[in-house]
């Protein structure tokens, strides 16, 4: 409870949207506080990928379940094929960072190589979006962060272009400065 008018310089309200737990503050009398601050905007956000694995679904890779070893069901895997690829939608334009990684114990390879591309639009599943990044490699069961100049995008993608292969991610964190 607040005690005082002076007191009231800040209000922090909570809201779920998309359950993602996102911290806002108001300014009340000063307009002192910080705007927004966003967390991971993939977090059990909407995801596809280009085919599945046996039981490898594509949210396996936002479910905030961190651990690495694939045989334990925390992460994702397409079929082998030519230029797999995930995708996960924001639900809104982000000036986009960064990205975290997770890869496997068991399959890191399966992403060496592999593009981060982001961006708004759908063409070609979204694996025409800005390239922000690529993943040289990801040594087994690390976890690894790609930062870069900010892009706006709704869509984030990881694609490994041009070979047969599988994609297994077993987590992907997005970043952002501030919702444009």
């Amino acid at each position: 409870m607040i005690s005082s008018y002076a007191d009231m310089r800040c209000v922090v309200m909570s809201y779920i949207r998309m359950d993602m737990r996102v911290v806002l503050f108001l300014t009340l009398l000063t307009g002192m506080c910080v705007a927004d601050s966003t967390g991971n905007l993939a977090l059990r956000a909407t995801v596809v990928q280009s085919s599945t694995y046996s039981t490898d679904v594509a949210q396996r890779a936002v479910d905030g379940n961190m651990d690495s070893n694939y045989n334990l069901g925390s992460c994702t895997c397409t079929n082998a094929e030519k230029k797999p690829w995930w995708r996960v939608d924001l639900g809104k334009v982000y000036r986009v960072t960064r990205v975290r990684i997770t890869g496997s114990v068991e399959y890191s390879v399966y992403i060496n190589g592999a593009q981060i591309r982001i961006g708004n639009s759908l063409e070609n599943n979204g694996n025409n979006n800005e390239v922000a990044a690529t993943v040289e490699s990801i040594p087994a069961g690390v976890t690894t962060t790609f930062k870069f100049k900010p892009i706006n995008g709704r869509y984030v993608n990881i694609f490994i272009p041009g070979r047969n292969e599988y994609l297994t991610l077993c987590e992907v964190e997005v970043f952002a400065d501030k919702v444009e």
